[in-house]
């Protein structure tokens, strides 16, 4: 795999003047959700913005399937092999947990947050947590953030409509207004507030996760009203073009401050879709899987970065990296203390169009249907159970994976096996089993659709 290059036309900046950060992760979207990426059917007019702007990645991914391990592999830099939180919920055999079954960040944890915080960097979180609640040491306070408004708790998430926020620690009361707004209002605040400062904006937005609801007189819910789709499609389609509009406005108001140079932008969603978008508007085009599932559908995410002066416009990239790398990237970026044990890499050349060695491998778990996954170049590899076999795929002629080439190249196949023996550190939390039936697994799916995280 390469990205493809254009001569560098810009000098980088970062040294003469602070370098601000916008991360920007949406909820359960799938790849095909956004018009830049494929998508007919969803509007989504500032992430096409950006990569007209910047760059559009084709070959960024989730770092897991859903979306707590997701937070944990973006915040630490670790992937699902080893890092703390593997997925939503703990097994059921476990008592240790922190509290139920989940399991929060502790105080050893090193985050990307408390690493560019000791740059120097103002740091802000705004939407869902999920990766400690209130009393833990997995808080976002505790963490590195020095403001955070949103959902800690990822099941309290579900409530777009919710009576309360945590705000800085206190019970913020909404009037069950819906909660985008704060956020889209406290995002445009929190910039406008710290302009004059190098600032890291963390921005993992509840939408378009379920419940799905949006106010039907929102200017995103009149461009769906008339689709002929299920109510629950056209709330999903709008709930996206809703946080859109929220982008949309992010980026007007840094060209108003004058730091639009000065701030890249990241927008990519955290997991793929849920079943009921693939078939109504193909949010998984063109891939196989969904959320909870190591198939391309469930783990390739779009992502747009923008950094005007900076980041090549208008660049497609088929670099592969995912959320691990974005530690990494940032302290690259922020001139920041990089920890020595990150899984990541610095993405920081590629962003700047100059080519980079990839990845040798990426590595995903997951423990529900005790799932492994290898990207290796074109290559990837998927087995169900520790003892199962290597199931591979030539992604470059067949991204729906549904040829299994893994008899023709055993060597490669046992190549993936080895990286997947080497890759897993056993937990109690996140058990693999040695055999599972991938169709079994499959049937269970649509059944935890709403409830989990």
């Amino acid at each position: 795999m390469f990205a493809f290059l254009i001569p560098l036309s810009f000098e980088c900046r970062a040294d003469e003047r602070p370098t601000n950060i916008i991360y920007i992760m949406l909820d359960d979207a799938g790849y095909n959700d956004f018009g830049a990426m494929g998508s007919d059917d969803v509007h989504t007019p500032n992430f096409d913005r950006m990569c007209r702007e910047g760059i559009r990645f084709t070959d960024h991914y989730s770092g897991s399937a859903v979306c707590a391990p997701t937070r944990c592999v973006l915040m630490t830099g670790l992937h699902t092999g080893h890092c703390r939180r593997r997925n939503n919920a703990a097994s059921a055999s476990v008592d240790q947990a922190d509290e139920g079954k989940l399991v929060f960040l502790k105080d050893e944890d090193l985050t990307v947050a408390e690493s560019l915080q000791a740059a120097g960097y103002v740091t802000g979180g705004i939407g869902k947590w999920g990766l400690g609640n209130p009393g833990s040491a997995g808080t976002p306070d505790k963490q590195g953030f020095d403001h955070f408004l949103g959902y800690l708790d990822q099941v309290h998430a579900h409530d777009h409509y919710t009576d309360w926020l945590w705000n800085d620690g206190e019970k913020l009361e909404t009037g069950k207004r819906y909660s985008h707004t704060f956020f889209e209002e406290d995002s445009l605040r929190f910039i406008d507030e710290n302009r004059g400062k190098r600032f890291f904006l963390y921005l993992p937005y509840c939408l378009p996760h379920g419940k799905y609801v949006i106010d039907h007189d929102e200017p995103a819910y009149q461009l769906y009203k008339d689709k002929p789709w299920s109510q629950t499609v056209k709330n999903y389609a709008a709930m996206i073009t809703r946080a859109d509009e929220t982008v949309g406005k992010i980026l007007d108001l840094l060209a108003e401050l004058g730091i639009d140079d000065d701030t890249l932008v990241f927008y990519t969603s955290d997991n793929g879709p849920n079943q009921p978008f693939v078939k109504a508007i193909q949010s998984n085009s063109p891939f196989r899987g969904i959320k909870r599932e190591l198939n391309e559908g469930g783990i390739r995410a779009a992502m747009a970065v923008r950094w005007p002066r900076h980041v090549p416009a208008g660049m497609t990239s088929d670099f592969v990296w995912d959320m691990r790398d974005v530690f990494p990237t940032l302290c690259d970026v922020a001139n920041a203390e990089m920890p020595s044990n990150l899984d990541g890499i610095s993405v920081l050349p590629t962003l700047l169009g100059k080519y980079q060695q990839p990845h040798d491998h990426l590595y995903w778990e997951f423990s529900t249907g005790s799932q492994q996954a290898v990207r290796m170049g074109n290559w990837k590899g998927i087995r169900h159970g520790t003892h199962g076999s290597v199931r591979l795929y030539d992604l470059a002629n067949d991204p729906g994976e549904s040829n299994d080439l893994a008899s023709s190249n055993a060597e490669v196949a046992s190549r993936m096996a080895r990286i997947m023996d080497a890759s897993h550190v056993p937990s109690p939390f996140w058990p693999l089993q040695q055999k599972v039936s991938p169709k079994k697994n499959r049937k269970k799916q649509p059944a935890k659709n709403a409830s989990e995280n």
